[in-house]
């Protein structure tokens, strides 16, 4: 599984942990939904970190919360 991969699999297990929609994420964490949208659906495959720290900021959690998976712990570094 690649980086993207798991990113948006994260988002979405975070979605539903938190009970929120696109929408309530978006209005909590000042991203607009269409870029939600793209990290779920995968039209943006290289989120920067600075909306993932934010959408981090709607969801309430830090960084290290979002990053701390066993997926992303047992992940190759990718080559881009």
């Amino acid at each position: 599984m690649d980086t993207y991969q798991i990113t948006r699999i994260r988002l979405l297990e975070l979605l539903e942990k938190h009970k929120m929609s696109i929408h309530s994420l978006a209005l909590r964490s000042g991203v607009a939904p269409s870029t939600i949208k793209n990290i779920l659906y995968g039209k943006s495959k290289n989120p920067g970190i600075v909306t993932i720290k934010l959408i981090c900021d709607g969801f309430g959690i830090s960084l290290y919360d979002f990053f701390d998976t066993k997926e992303y712990h047992s992940t190759e570094m990718e080559n881009i």
